[in-house]
């Protein structure tokens, strides 16, 4: 029996967009910028922000455990059997430092492997995504909640990208997924990349170089909700749960089977 039901995925949502006004609140009275063991950024923002998820989760979700971005930080990794929540509290903290507007509150479900339920708010914009794998996505943007699909493969192509990670790896691997043409590319920071396959504007987002799964698991859920698929380097359907958390790389696209990007990745990758 799943965990992930409509009304558990109105309360995730919930709690993101109240995550999203601690950040908020924090934006307007200005914050440091410090540095975790691994040099990454990190704010008072982010942390705030994890602890309305964390409480709202112990409130919607008691028992379950959950694997937060800075509570891994901190040590703090409860032991699981396949059921867990993912959860990055400012997904694209460099864009959110920059004073950008494409940062991300993320909150997945992973159940035997695979993501199945996932919310992301945009704080910025007030944009929230929601989707239960296999059953359904959907976009609140300033009116009632709305279905979204992701399109099929037609004529015209457009890739999203990332806009700190864009290589030239990533462009010659575009020319080979499409025949030698490279396809028009959009730039968005954090896990909105997710969101723009699902709306339908977008075919493809490859990524070559490493995540973390809670940077990944609330867009994996809704885009496979919208239709979509998300696939490791081995070409096999990606996984969670891994070692450390750790994800090499992957591509996800809207629903067909992209060529596997092993052969284009770092040979330090894994």
């Amino acid at each position: 029996m799943t965990l992930a039901t409509p009304k558990l995925l109105d309360a995730l949502g919930e709690s993101a967009r109240e995550a999203g006004e601690a950040i908020l609140q924090i934006v307007r009275q200005g914050f440091d910028v410090e540095r975790k063991s691994d040099a990454s950024p990190v704010t008072v923002a982010d942390r705030a922000a994890e602890a309305v998820i964390l409480e709202a989760l112990r409130s919607h979700a008691p028992g379950v455990p959950v694997i937060a971005e800075e509570e891994v930080a901190a040590g703090r990794i409860p032991h699981h059997d396949g059921i867990f929540f993912l959860v990055d509290p400012l997904d694209g903290t460099k864009e959110f430092i920059r004073g950008g507007d494409d940062y991300t509150v993320n909150i997945g479900l992973v159940e035997h492997g695979q993501p199945v339920m996932g919310v992301i708010f945009a704080p910025a914009t007030g944009h929230l995504h929601l989707g239960i794998a296999d059953r359904g996505a959907w976009i609140e943007a300033g009116g009632p909640r709305r279905a979204i699909h992701c399109r099929d493969l037609g004529e015209e192509r457009m890739a999203v990208a990332s806009k700190s990670h864009l290589s030239q790896a990533t462009v010659d691997y575009l020319e080979h997924a499409f025949g030698g043409h490279v396809p028009e590319r959009a730039s968005v920071g954090s896990s909105l990349k997710f969101c723009i396959l699902a709306e339908g504007h977008a075919d493809i987002y490859p990524r070559l170089s490493p995540t973390m799964e809670w940077d990944t698991a609330a867009g994996h859920a809704v885009l496979i909700g919208a239709g979509g698929r998300v696939d490791g380097p081995d070409g096999e359907r990606l996984e969670y749960g891994k070692r450390a958390y750790f994800n090499p790389g992957f591509v996800a696209t809207a629903g067909w089977k992209a060529p596997s990007i092993g052969h284009y990745m770092p040979s330090d990758a894994g």
